[in-house]
């Protein structure tokens, strides 16, 4: 089958040599490519059209390495997809629809969504996306043929709220072929999911401080208290503490920034700067762990790109995914034992419970909490800036669900209390 390799790409050039032959050298002026994604075919050979496609996003400098890399991912099931008896070649795009490789594509996603039940509605969508965009590439290098009937434009109109909770509509393009995913309107925010009750965060708290590593405590109560999406967690440094300011206008609060122009440089989603607020017990707890001997002992094993990450696994390496094109799992392991334990001693809300949640719920309870001074816009502002949304409409589904659910009372009473309860209740250790 199909194989997707990750290299390390050296740029080059072509010079004449001193007896006036064409060599290639090092182009000192460009960088080199850590984990480039490369896809070869069963017989070793590469598949050149793809990887032309990785190497001129990847070398261009418009489109982030993790999402060249996922998307290659994507385009090697097509690959293995290729190889199978039953499918065309790549290229195949006759008159009669039905026989086109992309028509055929898109049927086998549909019944691995519908029948099978192996692969997600949101997975499917973006699975036949990236192979449209390859093609779409393909035609403009003229790998294919401009005029192949590979598919049908059809003109959309999209509407969204503005950066000042307008409404606006923008056109854009779509095929014939894609697969849409459309999901039932719910009572969710933070990518359909819900927030956790506050007696249900504390319980989950009390269990993480007995069943779980020091580590995912940590990542669960900045979840919490700040937050922050995992990837930012993870990629949180010692010097990001000791940047740390107080908020000039809350005391007690402590602001880190993060994004573009923060030093050490925290990665965030869509790369939105701003700054992380979290109660001085908490900073002060993180400030206590950063310097122990068990964190000390990580350090030592991680190599020196590392070493500066304030949460290590115990082989030294970084709890989020890496540049080396393959998925850690280590959060993932230890989120499922988690899970698993939680479950068993009768925390039944564990069942579905995802990381991500956290996340949900500490905009759940800003929401609430702001929502009551009367100014909506203001409101709406504040919880954007602490949750680095890049769109004010996802801002928007806090507003919503807090109106259009039944846990409204419970959100504003049980769980705030819960919630600055434990914040009071934080230990402190000396550092």
């Amino acid at each position: 089958m199909a194989t997707l390799e990750f290299i390390e790409y050296t740029p080059q050039r072509l010079i004449l040599n001193s007896t006036e032959e064409l060599t290639w050298v090092e182009a000192a002026t460009q960088q080199k490519i850590r984990s480039l994604p490369m896809i070869y075919w069963d017989d070793g050979s590469p598949w050149n059209e793809a990887n032309h496609w990785a190497h001129e996003r990847a070398t261009g400098g418009y489109v982030k390495l993790k999402t060249i890399q996922d998307q290659m991912r994507h385009l090697h099931k097509f690959a293995q997809w290729l190889e199978t008896k039953d499918a065309p070649d790549w290229r195949h795009f006759p008159m009669n629809r039905a026989d086109r490789v992309l028509v055929k594509w898109r049927g086998y996603l549909i019944k691995c969504r519908d029948e099978l039940g192996i692969l997600a509605p949101s997975t499917t969508t973006a699975r036949m996306n990236a192979c449209i965009n390859f093609y779409s590439h393909c035609a403009e290098f003229g790998f294919i043929s401009h005029d192949s009937p590979k598919w049908k434009n059809i003109p959309v109109i999209v509407r969204y709220h503005d950066t000042a909770g307008f409404k606006r509509t923008l056109s854009r393009v779509t095929t014939d072929i894609s697969i849409k995913s459309r999901v039932a309107k719910k009572s969710t925010v933070e990518e359909g999911l819900l927030p956790i009750t506050g007696v249900h965060m504390q319980q989950l708290l009390d269990f993480a401080s007995h069943g779980a590593s020091q580590e995912l405590q940590l990542m669960l109560k900045l979840g919490f208290f700040t937050g922050a999406r995992l990837q930012t967690i993870c990629n949180l440094k010692i010097g990001n503490l000791e940047r740390a300011v107080p908020d000039p206008d809350v005391e007690g609060l402590w602001c880190i920034a993060v994004g573009p122009g923060s030093r050490p440089f925290v990665e965030t989603k869509f790369d939105v700067a701003g700054m992380l607020r979290l109660p001085e017990a908490m900073l002060l707890e993180l400030k206590s762990y950063a310097y122990s001997v068990r964190r000390m002992k990580r350090q030592a094993r991680a190599s020196k790109e590392f070493k500066e990450l304030l949460l290590l696994t115990t082989q030294g390496n970084p709890y989020e995914r890496r540049d080396d094109g393959k998925r850690s799992s280590a959060v993932n392991s230890e989120m499922v034992n988690l899970r698993r334990n939680a479950v068993e001693s009768g925390m039944k809300f564990m069942v579905d419970f995802r990381f991500h949640q956290t996340r949900a719920t500490y905009g759940t309870l800003l929401m609430k909490t702001l929502l009551p001074l009367g100014n909506l816009q203001a409101a709406l502002e504040f919880v954007r800036n602490a949750m680095f949304h890049k769109e004010i409409s996802t801002t928007m589904t806090y507003v919503k669900f807090i109106e259009q659910t039944k846990a409204k009372v419970e959100v504003a009473n049980a769980y705030t209390q819960a919630f600055f309860d434990l914040a009071h209740k934080t230990v402190v250790k000396d550092w």
